[in-house]
C-alpha cells in the first residue's frame, strides 16, 4: 500500500479507504488509486484485514442437499455477493450428527456467521457460539431450542392454495403425498392438508400420505391412492423432491390425475401438461436471509425476527385438469 500511495502520489490513509470502499473518497482520486493499484499489481492481504476488523467476510450455508439443485441456496449466494460477502456452503444430507458436525466446522473457522437449513431436534449446542457473537439466521424451518432469526415459507398457506384451485375444478377426493414428518416443512404442509380437506367434508383415512422422499414408498402411496373403493381424482405434493418422484411413478399416465406441486423447478414448463406448482419466493427468501443476517451483525443485541415469505401459484396445466 505504501508502493500504491507513491505511485499515485497520494496519503496511505486515502489508499486505505479506497482498497476498503469507502465511498466518500472523490471519483477521480479514486480512479487514480486504481490505476496505481493495477500498474503494480497490488493484491490486499484478506488476513490482515481480517485481523484488524475481527470479520472475515464468510458466511457459512448449511444446507440439507447441496448435490440438487437449490434455488434459495443460490439466492443466499447472489444476495451476499452483492454485498461483498462469501458464501461457504457444506450439505447435511438430512442427518443430525452431520448437520451439527458441519455447523461446528464452521464455527471453528471463525466465519462471521451460519446461515441453516435445519434438520437436527435441538440446536442448542449453539447457544455458545451466538453468546460470543456468532450471528445465526435460519431458513426454511426454525431452529430449536435457540432464539435466532428465521425466514420462513408461508407453508400452510401454499398448501391451501393449492386445496382450493384443485377443489375449485370440481375435485373432492384429493390426496396428498409428501416429505417426512420429523420435518418441519412436512409437519406444517401435511397439517395444512388435513385441515382442507376436513374442511369440505372428506374423510383423511387413507388420504395423506408423508415419509421419507424414497422412490419406492412414494410409487407405493400413489398404489395405495389409486386402490382406494373411490379413487382420489386430484394429488397435492409436498415439495420438488416428492413431485419428481411421483411423475416417475405416474410414467406414461401422467397427466392423467390433476396434479398440484409445491415448489417449482426448471422444466416444469416444459412437461405435458405443464405443470401447476405453488412456488416458494426463492429469491426473496435468500434475499431476507441474508438481511436479517446483515441486520444481526450490525445490533448483535436487537430482537430476534421471523419473516414468512407468501407462496404464488402458477397455472400451467396438470392442476386445471378436471374429475
Amino acid at each position: 500500500m505504501v508502493d500504491v500511495a507513491r505511485e499515485a502520489g497520494v496519503a496511505l490513509r486515502t489508499v486505505s479507504r479506497v482498497v476498503n470502499g469507502d465511498a466518500t473518497v472523490g471519483d477521480q482520486l479514486a480512479e487514480r488509486i486504481r490505476r496505481a493499484i493495477d500498474h503494480l499489481g497490488y493484491q490486499p492481504d484478506e488476513r490482515a484485514r481480517q485481523l484488524r476488523s475481527g470479520r472475515t467476510g464468510t458466511i457459512g450455508a448449511a444446507v440439507r442437499h447441496i448435490a440438487d439443485a437449490h434455488p434459495v441456496l443460490r439466492a443466499i449466494d447472489e444476495s451476499a455477493r452483492g454485498v461483498g460477502l462469501t458464501v461457504v456452503a457444506m450439505s447435511t444430507e438430512d442427518d443430525e450428527e452431520r448437520e451439527r458436525d458441519a455447523v461446528m466446522s464452521m464455527c471453528r473457522r471463525r466465519m462471521d456467521g451460519i446461515i441453516i437449513e435445519p434438520i437436527a431436534d435441538g440446536h442448542q449446542y449453539l447457544q455458545a457460539e451466538i453468546d460470543s457473537g456468532l450471528a445465526v439466521v435460519a431458513f426454511d424451518r426454525p431452529a430449536t431450542g435457540v432464539a435466532v432469526d428465521t425466514v420462513l415459507s408461508d407453508n400452510r398457506g401454499g398448501i391451501q392454495q393449492a386445496f382450493a384451485h384443485l377443489a375449485a375444478q370440481g375435485h373432492r377426493r384429493i390426496g396428498y403425498i409428501g416429505d417426512d414428518e420429523r420435518i418441519y416443512t412436512g409437519r406444517e404442509r401435511a397439517a395444512a392438508f388435513r385441515e382442507a380437506l376436513s374442511g369440505i367434508g372428506e374423510p383423511l383415512d387413507g388420504m395423506v400420505h408423508p415419509g421419507p422422499i424414497e422412490q419406492e414408498r412414494i410409487a407405493a402411496a400413489l398404489e395405495s391412492l389409486r386402490r382406494r373403493a373411490e379413487p382420489v381424482t386430484a394429488i397435492v405434493t409436498g415439495n420438488f423432491n416428492t413431485t419428481v418422484a411421483l411423475i416417475r411413478a405416474l410414467g406414461p399416465d401422467f397427466g392423467s390425475t390433476a396434479l398440484v406441486g409445491f415448489d417449482d423447478f426448471g422444466l416444469a414448463d416444459l412437461l405435458r401438461p405443464g405443470l401447476t406448482v405453488v412456488a416458494q419466493g426463492d429469491v426473496e427468501i435468500g434475499r431476507t436471509a441474508i438481511e436479517l443476517f446483515r441486520s444481526r451483525l450490525a445490533e448483535p443485541g436487537g430482537p430476534v425476527r421471523t419473516v414468512t415469505v407468501p407462496t404464488r401459484l402458477i397455472v400451467r396445466g396438470t392442476g386445471e385438469i378436471g374429475p
